[in-house]
């Protein structure tokens, strides 16, 4: 069974609208386009490398529009790396409409979301979901996500859509390597989907964070 990765650009109020132009998802939103002045080398270097080992992207229909009209013209260019990839790769889109299916190796799924993300899962090893907030939501619902990649950046934003907005259930998330950062401030968190739901306790009691026994 492969790996389903979510990437999400987020502030650090956790809003993940229209990061990378003014309009992305502009529907009652100042603020597109707040990703791009705080990008940096190191950042650029730290997305490409989490790239690797992709083999099909998963994503919604808005984020899918806007990927198809860029990247088959990208390659050769400074981002010919990702888009090499892109281009090459299968993209499945969560839509209800009739999406243009024009990029190569493009697949419209079908109306039960849950069974064909699952199927997508048994076909391939690392799938890609990259913004594409209501997809998102889904499959926090549903806990179809294995991998979490959140890239925080330093602003707060006050109104956006968000990376929790109302798909989210009690989960517990492990940390998979130590924050990354970059001179702009720029940390990216990369989390795994853990057993369980987060357990309570008493910070009162006196024996709080002593490891449970066996």
């Amino acid at each position: 069974m492969g790996l389903i990765h979510l990437e999400l650009f987020a502030t650090l109020d956790l809003v993940a609208q229209s990061p990378g132009a003014p309009d992305e998802d502009p529907e009652g939103f100042p603020f597109g386009g707040w990703q791009a002045p705080l990008l940096d080398d190191v950042f650029g270097e730290q997305v490409d490398a989490s790239y690797l080992g992709t083999d099909a992207l998963l994503l919604g229909r808005r984020t899918y529009d806007i990927f198809a009209a860029y990247w088959p013209h990208q390659e050769g260019g400074p981002d010919n790396s990702i888009a090499t990839l892109f281009n090459s790769i299968p993209k499945y889109v969560a839509s209800r409409g009739t999406p243009d299916l024009s990029w190569a190796g493009s697949t419209q799924l079908g109306p039960d979301l849950p069974a064909a993300v699952r199927e997508i899962r048994d076909r391939h090893e690392n799938i890609k979901v990259v913004g594409s907030l209501n997809l998102v939501q889904t499959l926090l619902r549903e806990r179809l996500f294995d991998r979490l990649d959140l890239w925080v950046h330093p602003i707060v934003l006050g109104v956006g859509k968000k990376v929790f907005d109302g798909g989210a259930v009690p989960a517990n998330v492990t940390l998979l390597e130590p924050p990354a950062a970059g001179p702009n401030g720029i940390v990216c968190l990369r989390y795994g989907l853990a057993d369980g739901v987060p357990a309570t306790g008493d910070m009162t009691a006196p024996d709080r964070g002593a490891p449970r026994e066996a």
